[in-house]
């Protein structure tokens, strides 16, 4: 795993309920990627391949558009080591979360 990243999807649409409903799809997508993600109040964590990982942004965008987001910001961090490993959500925050 040389990659990880932080992706906050905030869709645009009519009522916090109807956010909610289509950042709960984003997050199912990521979900099923089967690749290891944690969900955060402000964004959700997800590790793996650089590429798989870029993937996931991309789709990410789909998933809110045909989810009826009208526009879609998404503020994207990347942790990436081309030669490493990157420290893992587990190693990063389980301390916290006991």
């Amino acid at each position: 795993m040389n990659a990880s990243i932080g992706i906050q999807v905030v869709p645009k649409a009519t009522g916090d309920d109807e956010v909610i409903r289509i950042v709960d799809e984003v997050i199912d997508y990521i979900r099923s990627t089967g690749l290891n993600y944690f969900v955060g109040p402000l964004e959700t964590s997800v590790e793996g391949d650089f590429d798989q990982l870029m993937d996931v942004v991309k789709n990410c965008q789909t998933v809110a558009a045909r989810a009826g987001a009208k526009a879609i910001s998404t503020y994207v961090k990347i942790n990436y080591r081309p030669d490493g490993e990157v420290l893992t959500i587990e190693k990063k925050v389980s301390k916290h979360h006991k």
